[in-house]
């Protein structure tokens, strides 16, 4: 029998994993194929659960950001959490100097609520995190204690990994380039309204 398996995607933690690794060329993502690559043989892809917070500076980023969610809603079994991306300001210690320092909010909440109410309400046999994130541990602890037939394993985004996580979790593993590579959007996605979405260029 197939285990079901809810990947939870963390976008801000692979989005700079992405960029550390300077693969721009991958920012357009197909993150429900990317969910399905990761699968084994004996697993079904239940759900995918992207976490992301939407940018408002600089104006062409935005537009980049807007443009690519619009592309992941037209996938099916996909859904789409929003956080809060916040600007601080933050004083050079030297100078005096004062600068705006964005600062990504809830992702780490909204993925545990949602890991939560999955595991109690029986969704899943199987959950796939791909985050680095070790403020993810209390929620991962606490599935694993209550549901120790389920398993919970952390897929690190490039250029991520958290010592922590690998510890708690009954697996983990990177994901690697290739899996990455073969799960890009084609340059152009149709909507369901018929509105064609094309890769940022910058993107390419």
């Amino acid at each position: 029998m197939s285990k079901r398996v809810i990947v939870y995607v963390d976008g801000f933690n692979l989005y700079f994993g992405l960029r550390e690794k300077g693969w721009r060329r991958y920012y357009w993502l197909d993150i429900q194929k990317l969910s399905q690559n990761l699968l084994k043989e004996d697993q079904v892809l239940a759900m995918t659960k992207y976490f992301t917070s939407r940018v408002s500076l600089p104006p062409d980023k935005s537009r980049r950001q807007a443009t690519y969610i619009e592309a992941l809603e037209t996938l099916d079994n996909f859904k789409i959490y929003f956080g809060q991306y916040l600007s601080n300001e933050v004083t050079c210690s030297r100078c005096g100097h004062i600068h705006l320092k964005p600062n990504e909010k809830m992702t780490d909440v909204n993925i545990a609520v949602e890991l939560l109410v999955d595991a109690f309400e029986d969704r899943f046999d199987k959950a796939i995190i791909v985050s680095a994130d070790s403020d993810l541990s209390a929620p991962i602890q606490r599935i694993r204690k209550a549901f120790p037939a389920k398993s919970v394993v952390a897929a690190f985004p490039p250029a991520r990994f958290s010592f922590h996580l690998s510890k708690i979790v009954n697996s983990w593993f990177t994901v690697g380039r290739k899996n990455i590579a073969r799960s890009v959007f084609p340059d152009e996605v149709k909507k369901k309204d018929g509105f064609i979405l094309r890769r940022p260029s910058h993107w390419s």
